[in-house]
């Protein structure tokens, strides 16, 4: 909703007052279009830390936290930018024209101060951090750019873009850490992450219903039909490859102990399934997870699980 010291001129809200604002309005608008739901994708940064066993390694945690950071202030000034790009067809959103942009909670002239000041300062520590860091943070920023302008109108490609920040997201944690990037981990996240994409895009095209095409035109080359079937694709394809994983990559358990972790990650799908096929279509991913408390368990379970088997077979090497 409008904050009470808004006004907005015109029925499309196309036309937004800004009068008797004070800091903490602006501040909490602020806060809020950073999007800080959104950085529990940046916890996959922590994945090359745990799946190393360097977890006890008080200095590699360290730089994996200050990557969390980095990449939660490039994602946020990303999210700034994609906000300024489409606050008119956000203000005909159902959801998204309560966002501060779309709301007129915060001035245009803001985000932009805001996105330069985050993205500055996180091109800055990638740095610091290394070389090969701060070229995966670039790539990352140019990549949701060219998303942002161009790519979220291709068919497919949109898709794959999205699965691609992922992946940048899971390299990154593990070159700030120094560890080797394992191609399973390149082949799960890719999986999931297409996964997780085509679910917020189902739930984009059932949520603005027979508007779609207006709010973003690359929804009128998707029907439920046609990302229900690349969904059963990719679902079947992630269980596959995960299964594969825990029984054949080099560094886990060689009782194959890992696959105990299997149950977890069927139930985390078939319980976002499951949501995905409610009435509101189950919310975009962040919200699911962050909302649905049998599937933040899960998730819980899953990385607990995990770090457990592979510190105990750690503790048992001679």
């Amino acid at each position: 909703m409008l904050d009470p010291e808004l006004t907005t001129a015109g029925s499309t809200g196309s036309a937004v007052g800004y009068a008797r604002r004070s800091p903490t309005v602006v501040a909490v608008g602020l806060v809020r279009a950073c999007r800080p739901k959104q950085w529990t994708k940046n916890v996959l940064l922590f994945f090359g830390l745990i799946f190393a066993l360097k977890l006890t390694n008080l200095a590699l945690d360290q730089r994996a936290i200050y990557g969390f950071v980095v990449f939660c202030a490039a994602s946020s000034g990303i999210y700034l930018l994609n906000d300024l790009s489409d606050v008119e067809k956000d203000r005909q959103h159902p959801k998204k024209r309560n966002r501060p942009l779309a709301s007129g909670l915060i001035r245009p002239v803001e985000a932009v101060a805001l996105a330069v000041l985050l993205l500055s300062a996180a091109f800055i520590a990638s740095f610091v951090l290394g070389p090969v860091f701060c070229a995966l943070t670039v790539g990352y920023v140019g990549l949701m750019s060219l998303y942002t302008t161009h790519l979220k109108n291709v068919v497919l490609i949109d898709l794959f873009v999205l699965a691609a920040g992922f992946v940048i997201r899971a390299a990154a944690g593990a070159v700030v850490v120094g560890v080797p990037i394992s191609p399973w981990l390149y082949v799960c996240t890719i999986l999931a992450s297409l996964f997780l994409a085509l679910g917020k895009r189902r739930n984009e095209l059932l949520l603005l219903s027979g508007g779609a095409g207006q709010h973003r035109r690359i929804l009128e080359e998707y029907s439920l039909p046609f990302l229900d079937q690349m969904i059963v694709i990719v679902t079947s394809a992630t269980v596959m490859a995960y299964s594969l994983y825990t029984f054949s990559a080099d560094n886990l358990p060689r009782d194959h102990s890992m696959m105990l972790t299997i149950p977890f990650v069927l139930y985390g799908i078939f319980r976002y399934l499951y949501l995905m096929h409610q009435r509101d279509g189950g919310g975009s991913p962040e919200e699911a997870l962050l909302t649905d408390r049998p599937l933040l368990v899960c998730v819980i379970a899953w990385l607990a699980t995990a770090v457990a088997v592979l510190y105990a077979a750690r503790l048992t090497l001679p």
